[in-house]
């Protein structure tokens, strides 16, 4: 596992994501900064200094060293990254100019505050650009490193069946607006539903325009809760899918890679202490207008704080709902 590139935040302008790659083209890591976490390691990187960068859950940290960064995270690997590597990246990335120091320190000095660079480390080779864009995060690593919320029904994010138990659908938010790096997460987790063939025949339109949303609304037969902190719109892609298969079967994949995009968006979001409401019923052709796309919608996906918490609701027996066949 190496560390590969730094790339932008799916929705922040200020966060970014850090991508490690392994020898298969599915081995691989992410780690999502937020803007402030971001900034802590653009200072220490930029003055050539070591240093801990506390995250988002406290317990996991970005240890700078003078060789190699150290990623330690709660109940997963640890991760490393080359730190020269990850300073020249991070401060392009940042845009800050940087001319690395070569000073002489003592060799009584265990831990240096200046990192001592004999030589300029040697030029790397061209990165294939396609090998790159192939890199997918997992929905563990797109969540793993989410805030706790504190909350009066605490979730515990690694007890993903606990999460399943407590999703209740809401269709009044409150007006509290949801952080961009809970959105990164929930998208990156959309971007690893299970997929025809890994095509991923989809495509979502993350609405932030109020207008937009006041059209949505109208659309989805003057559903108000449409008009949400975050609202989601999953379309079918059928052109995405390079199978051999009738126009009927690609249509047909290509709707259950939206439709299991989005239920892995509405538990993730759950996961995050946030709540939602998935809509099935809406004018098709008003929300192509809209959105300005030939795309088929398959459902919309309206997110955000509930105004207030309520339990589950009762279901049916499960022994109602099966049916085995011996």
């Amino acid at each position: 596992m190496k560390f590969s590139r730094v790339e932008p935040a799916y929705t922040s302008k200020h966060g970014c994501r850090l991508v490690w790659e392994g020898k298969d083209e599915d081995d691989s890591d992410t780690v999502i900064l937020n803007k402030e976490e971001l900034e802590s390691l653009v200072e220490i990187l930029k003055k050539d200094v070591t240093g801990t960068i506390p995250l988002e859950d406290q317990t996991s940290s970005i240890l700078v060293n003078s060789d190699v960064t150290q990623f330690t995270f709660q109940d997963h690997r640890q991760l490393e990254a080359d730190t020269f590597e990850l300073q020249k990246q991070i401060l392009e990335f940042a845009k800050v100019p940087h001319d690395p120091q070569y000073v002489h320190i003592s060799s009584k000095e265990f831990y240096p505050s200046v990192w001592i660079r004999k030589e300029e480390p040697k030029k790397e080779a061209k990165v294939d650009l396609k090998k790159q864009s192939s890199s997918k995060e997992s929905l563990l690593h797109a969540i793993l490193f989410s805030k706790p919320v504190k909350s009066d029904q605490e979730l515990d994010e690694s007890d993903i069946f606990r999460i399943f138990a407590t999703r209740r659908s809401t269709r009044k938010f409150s007006k509290s607006q949801v952080e961009e790096w809970k959105v990164d997460k929930i998208l990156a987790a959309a971007d690893t539903a299970p997929t025809a063939g890994n095509f991923q025949g989809l495509k979502i339109f993350l609405i932030k325009n109020s207008k937009t949303k006041g059209a949505l609304v109208e659309a989805a037969n003057k559903q108000p809760y449409v008009n949400a902190p975050v609202v989601l719109v999953f379309c079918m892609d059928p052109s995405r899918v390079n199978l051999k298969f009738p126009k009927e079967i690609l249509e047909k994949f290509s709707l259950q890679d939206a439709t299991l995009a989005a239920a892995y968006s509405q538990i993730a979001a759950s996961g995050l202490g946030l709540s939602s409401i998935w809509i099935g019923m809406f004018d098709e052709k008003m929300v192509q207008t809209i959105l300005g796309t030939e795309l088929r919608p398959s459902s919309i996906l309206c997110i955000g704080y509930p105004d207030k918490k309520k339990p589950p609701k009762s279901r049916r027996k499960l022994k109602e709902l099966i049916e085995v066949i011996e």
